[in-house]
């Protein structure tokens, strides 16, 4: 048995039930095959076990009040999973999904994609099972309240700098922000996705979509393509969605379709990216309410055929495994050509295999979705040098990252005799940096 499924097969066993720690595992250690073989003294140092292996792992409650006076517990997390090449960094999800095995997951896809930013940012992950949806803002403050009362006591701007996720938007990191500070008496760098009126940078909250599709954009480039009159298909309508849809609407896509946790609208026409904003970001409201707000826009109940509605472009936005093996089979047979991957790990180990032997262009998450942290981690430098850039500034940069990411996965692959593999890309990429980086540190 090779040493890489040895190690996959002991995790399984020593994280029983994990099944989205597995799965990404699996997906990640099984295409770093060709770097273990050509570096036996890593299963000598058993870099392996300490690379799936967090740090830190930190489990508590948090006790709120809602505006009834009842009191609710949840449970937070924070896994600190890898620091070899910087402090911890990695966003807080707030969500009734959220449990050990989602954190661990988000952690250690964090650990890669943070090593392909180019910059010096570890891997971690955290969150808590609270779900802010029909909560009241003093509710909301309340809970952010107390998980940071905890929380404050392990992260550190030179330490761990979470930012925010699903359920953890500008509202969120500013009532965490705001407890750190008054337990701390320090205003520090400690959170990414800050306000702009206390340190915050400007394209942060687009930087994740936006980088999505910059490097698609590139993935075309190269082959005489552009996103020009491309029908694309977004999932989501977060903020990942949202500036996936803008950049690609300015670079000359036709978005006919998103979707919230509820269901979908398709507009033929062409997504009128206002009125999404509209309901989202100022009304919190559904996305069913565009089809009554559009003429000829359809809405569907159920998320899941989104994926049969033919598109050049599929730029899923909104959660792990949205795209099964069936799912991934129609975008093929409707004639898909680009697949990038805005959400952290949304296609299935069965999907990915679809996309993959279809031969098109297939951007796993770690790569395709690195802008957001990549832009925390420009929010981090202006932080610590009292600097503050223009959003051009901020957004030339997140787009020379983007192309590099690309460019540098796109290597990988070839190197090690699988070009246009980006899956292979991405993890050996990713994986060489951490892990010269862990060997350079000795056994720690």
């Amino acid at each position: 048995m090779s040493y890489v499924q040895r190690v996959l097969d002991d995790l399984k066993k020593r994280n029983p039930g994990e099944v989205e720690f597995h799965q990404a595992a699996t997906e990640i250690l099984l295409t770093l095959e060709p770097v273990i073989n050509a570096h036996p003294e890593y299963e000598k140092a058993a870099l392996l076990e300490r690379f799936t292996e967090p740090e830190r792992t930190v489990l508590f409650r948090v006790p709120w009040v809602d505006d009834n006076g009842a009191v609710h517990v949840n449970k937070g997390y924070r896994v600190q999973f890898n620091s070899a090449i910087g402090p911890y960094k990695g966003g807080l999800r707030f969500h009734p999904s959220v449990n050990l095995s989602v954190i661990k997951f988000l952690g250690l896809e964090q650990i890669l994609k943070n090593s392909l930013t180019g910059l010096p940012i570890g891997g971690g992950k955290g969150g808590s099972d609270f779900d802010p949806k029909g909560k009241s803002d003093r509710e909301i403050m309340a809970f952010c309240q107390s998980f940071m009362t905890e929380l404050y006591r392990h992260i550190g701007a030179d330490t761990d700098v979470p930012a925010g996720d699903i359920g953890v938007g500008a509202r969120e990191v500013g009532y965490l922000f705001g407890q750190y500070k008054r337990i701390r008496d320090e205003h520090v760098g400690v959170l990414t996705g800050r306000g702009l009126s206390y340190g915050g940078s400007l394209v942060r909250k687009e930087a994740t979509g936006y980088g999505l599709v910059y490097i698609t954009e590139e993935a075309m480039r190269l082959r005489g393509d552009s996103f020009k009159d491309k029908i694309t298909v977004v999932s989501g309508s977060g903020n990942v969605a949202i500036y996936a849809c803008e950049k690609a609407q300015q670079l000359g896509a036709k978005v006919v379709a998103m979707y919230d946790s509820n269901g979908y609208v398709y507009d033929e026409n062409g997504i009128k990216l206002d009125v999404i904003k509209q309901i989202k970001e100022v009304e919190r409201g559904r996305i069913k309410e565009y089809a009554t707000r559009v003429a000829g826009a359809k809405y569907v109940e159920g998320c899941k055929g989104i994926w049969n509605i033919p598109c050049d472009v599929a730029l899923p936005c909104a959660t792990q495994n949205e795209i099964d093996g069936e799912s991934a089979a129609a975008l093929v047979k409707n004639g898909v050509k680009y697949v990038a991957e805005g959400a952290n790990m949304p296609s299935t180990l069965e999907a990915i295999e679809v996309f993959q032997n279809a031969e098109l262009v297939y951007l796993p998450a770690k790569a395709a979705n690195a802008g957001g942290v990549a832009t925390s981690a420009l929010e981090m430098a202006q932080s610590s040098g009292r600097l503050y850039w223009s959003s051009e500034e901020v957004d030339a940069k997140l787009k020379t990252i983007m192309v590099n990411i690309y460019r540098n996965i796109d290597n990988a692959a070839k190197k090690y005799g699988y070009a246009g593999n980006y899956v292979m890309g991405a993890n050996i990429a990713g994986f060489e940096k951490v892990a010269e980086a862990m060997m350079a540190h000795g056994i720690v």
